[in-house]
């Protein structure tokens, strides 16, 4: 009788796991976290893609890792992380069984594609590397980096020659410009870098020897990609100037010119049987006959970043810095297949509603995205019709969201409905876009920062109270004491010295009834890109520039600095207390956030996770968790509640 009752308990149960655990599996949000980090928003930007030599998977070069798909269904099965920086460029071995990531870290990475384990990092490059290629019997990888400008000549631009089965530096060869593209010749016997200023040249190179073989220069801008077809001795190369030549791989002639194109063009690639080759600019696909040169069909989409086509044929994807990231298409009709959601820009400003429970960010997108914080699932897009969002605000009573934009626009959305409710316009002849916005405690007052001045806005009427001026450079952070009687404006500095690499007056304190000037905050500083309050209104923190890159916490009451904290090694784009005001968190252009004690100024912790720049560092109402957002296009939450003497 136990017998027959436990076993489907029992059954339930097991099954009850694996339930579980396929669910959490397939939360893209826990995937490949860093240390101490919770959940993620978004998954980067698109830099490439490639298709396995099987076609049975898709990769990703994102900006936060190399993300893998199952091109049966296109839901995500993997995320490739390591690469402390952006990863433009990835190449599958011809057989598949290794994957090549370049980044901007200076390194390549082999991943085992049986495992998805990373199996080797090769090293050598001086500076970041955007292209990587793998010979045709799979025994060489060749890599492409950029160099350092030094007035109109470059330097360190390079290109590697690797031995994949020892992962051994093989050959370096001198670049003439960034290499952007790299591609062999299907015999193997040549390859081809397609390179950027000052040249503008497609080199072929010697895949033996090293020597160059022929040089071609028709271009007058930036050569972003190359390609051998399969079956013919042409390569093809595209520029930024927006033309396609076609050259005989032989003899290094001029074949044709195929100008379609109105703009730059970013990517380019063959169908598997050569008789197609597909281009991409920001604003269309162009299908070309690659016997004829005659364009065949344009498909209509924006920003393409990258496109390829399946090892079969059928089927042809394209990557896009626009609002459908990942297009897969049938290759027969030219008709959208699938569309892969959930890359997005770069983040410049994040911020949590009251309850906690929503996420707003804002960036380098014409949309606001809302995220629930406890799902981790998108909510909503905001649609706000500019450039970009440079700052989001939530009211203190959370049912209001207020966006800063390129425009000099600030619009203030009902959360509820997803609507707009105002739409407020600075007007400053050189304004070019408010970068913070901060509501005041009652909810009555908004305040922008701008070009030189600072706006005051009335939240219920939608007018304009009156402008701050005095700043004499960006105001890049506004912030309201508690309890809402002063105004902390944070702005680039009046610069001094020969190397200006600090200044004076880039703290100011403001009177919010009467608008007037109560103090600059007196102090050798650089550019302000940050400041808050204390939850009890007694310090202000500011976060800055070159040189120092300092944290400075002033006394409110008499205007001197209490302490300098040090540390990063990037602009400290944003600082925010704890809502106990005995932590304050900094995120900074160095990729980290740091933790620190308020009363002894010390270093608790430092997060690491980000590949890009942290713009923006917000807590929850209870102090238990930090959100970050990264020009990598990622929110991370993570886990405060971790021990205080762990570096």
């Amino acid at each position: 009788m136990k017998k027959s009752l436990f076993s489907p308990v029992l059954i339930l149960f097991i099954f009850s796991i694996l339930y579980l655990l396929i669910t959490f599996a397939q939360d893209i949000s826990q995937f490949s976290l860093p240390e101490g980090a919770k959940a993620r928003f978004g998954k980067g930007y698109v830099n490439q893609i490639q298709y396995s030599p099987d076609g049975t998977r898709l990769a990703v070069a994102s900006s936060i890792g190399i993300w893998l798909y199952d091109t049966t269904t296109y839901k995500e099965i993997a995320l490739l992380t390591g690469h402390t920086g952006n990863v433009p460029c990835i190449a599958f071995n011809p057989d598949g069984s290794l994957l090549a990531s370049g980044s901007w870290d200076k390194t390549v990475r082999l991943w085992d594609m049986k495992t998805g384990k990373h199996k080797q990092t090769l090293t050598g490059h001086l500076h970041a590397i955007v292209s990587v290629v793998f010979s045709p019997d799979g025994k060489t990888l060749v890599s492409g980096s950029t160099g350092k400008r030094d007035g109109d000549k470059i330097f360190g631009a390079q290109i590697l020659m690797w031995n994949t089965d020892t992962g051994k530096h093989s050959r370096t060869l001198t670049a003439q410009g960034h290499v952007n593209s790299l591609a062999f010749s299907p015999d193997g016997k040549t390859f081809a870098s397609g390179e950027g200023w000052p040249e503008y040249v497609v080199q072929l190179w010697d895949a033996n020897t090293g020597k160059k073989r022929h040089k071609f220069t028709a271009h007058t801008d930036w050569v972003n990609c190359i390609a051998f077809p399969p079956n013919k001795n042409i390569l093809v190369s595209a520029s930024i100037d927006g033309t396609i030549h076609i050259w005989n791989a032989n003899t290094g002639k001029h074949n044709q010119t195929l100008t379609e194109h109105t703009r730059g063009i970013n990517t380019i690639a063959f169908s598997p049987d050569g008789s197609l080759i597909a281009t991409g600019d920001w604003f269309n696909i162009v299908l070309w006959d690659a016997t004829t040169g005659i364009s065949t069909h344009t498909l209509d989409t924006e920003h393409v970043k990258s496109v390829t086509f399946s090892p079969d044929g059928k089927t042809f994807a394209s990557a896009h810095h626009g609002r459908n990231p990942l297009i897969v298409w049938d290759v027969a009709t030219w008709t959208q297949k699938h569309a892969i959601i959930g890359y997005t820009h770069p983040v410049l400003d994040i911020t949590l509603s009251s309850d906690n429970n929503t996420l707003a960010s804002g960036g380098f997108d014409p949309d606001i995205y809302l995220w629930d914080v406890v799902t981790g699932k998108p909510i909503n897009k905001l649609q706000a019709e500019t450039n970009y969002i440079h700052s989001v605000a939530f009211s203190p009573d959370g049912q209001t969201l207020a966006s800063g934009s390129s425009r000099a626009t600030v619009f203030l959305w009902d959360v509820i409905t997803n609507t707009k409710k105002h739409t407020f316009s600075a007007k400053h002849e050189d304004l070019i876009q408010l970068r913070s916005v901060a509501f005041s405690p009652d909810l009555n007052i908004l305040a922008g920062g701008s070009f030189e001045t600072v706006h005051l806005w009335n939240v219920v009427k939608g007018e304009l109270i009156r402008t701050l001026q005095g700043h004499t450079g960006d105001v890049h952070s506004v912030a309201f004491s508690p309890d809402g009687k002063l105004l902390a404006t944070g702005s680039d500095v009046e610069h001094i010295g020969e190397d200006h690499s600090f200044g004076y007056k880039g703290v100011r304190l403001w009177d919010v009834e009467s608008g007037e000037q109560k103090e600059i905050l007196k102090g050798k500083m650089g550019d302000i890109y940050s400041v808050a309050f204390s939850p009890d209104g007694k310090t202000l923190a500011s976060g800055e520039g070159w040189a120092d890159y300092a944290i400075r916490l002033w006394d409110i009451s008499t205007g001197e600095q209490k302490q300098i904290l040090k540390g990063h090694t990037g602009i400290v784009h944003s600082v925010v207390f704890s809502p106990d005001g005995m932590r304050l968190a900094s995120g900074s252009g160095d990729n980290t956030i740091r933790l620190w004690d308020v009363a002894t100024g010390k270093h608790i912790r430092t997060f690491k996770g980000h590949t890009w720049y942290v713009n923006s560092v917000i807590f929850n109402a209870n102090g238990s968790m930090l959100a970050s957002g990264s020009y990598d296009g990622t929110v991370l939450l993570w886990d405060i509640a971790v021990s205080d003497d762990k570096k």
